[in-house]
């Protein structure tokens, strides 16, 4: 692992903030049903934080000497609501696991800011996580 390597990698990390920002607000768009204003609410609330990961992220591939993307990711459809806060779980748990390898990467290079404060993105992405989990915990019922 480069530093290179670690930019093409934090790039990625970046399309996929800009995936979950539009993710968020077009399924906060979409929700329906009678709980329609408490989830597009929980739904637009999240993209501050996805802003705040973005901006970190374009900031220190800059610093490394990178050129942050300015592609999103895709973004999964789905067309219920269980089905997009699904999307959305899966998105932070891979978020959760992307950063804990560029965590590992960042500090192997010796960045340790950088494996700092993707901790704390961990720590961000975690409780989207849980949320979501007790969200989907006896949806069915």
């Amino acid at each position: 692992m480069n530093n290179q390597q670690l930019i093409d990698l934090l790039n990625q990390d970046l399309a996929n903030e800009f995936s979950a920002i539009i993710q968020y607000t077009t399924y906060a768009a979409k929700v329906t049903g009678p709980f329609r204003p408490e989830l597009s609410q929980f739904l637009l609330a999240e993209v501050a934080d996805e802003q705040v990961h973005a901006k970190f992220l374009a900031d220190k591939i800059l610093v490394l000497g990178g050129e942050p993307t300015t592609q999103a990711a895709e973004v999964a459809h789905a067309g219920t609501n269980k089905a997009m806060l699904e999307e959305v779980l899966k998105a932070e748990n891979k978020a959760i696991v992307a950063y804990t390898e560029r965590s590992e990467q960042a500090a192997a290079l010796g960045h340790k800011a950088l494996s700092l404060d993707l901790e704390d993105m961990i720590r961000d992405e975690t409780r989207h996580s849980e949320e979501l989990t007790k969200i989907l915990n006896g949806w069915d019922l």
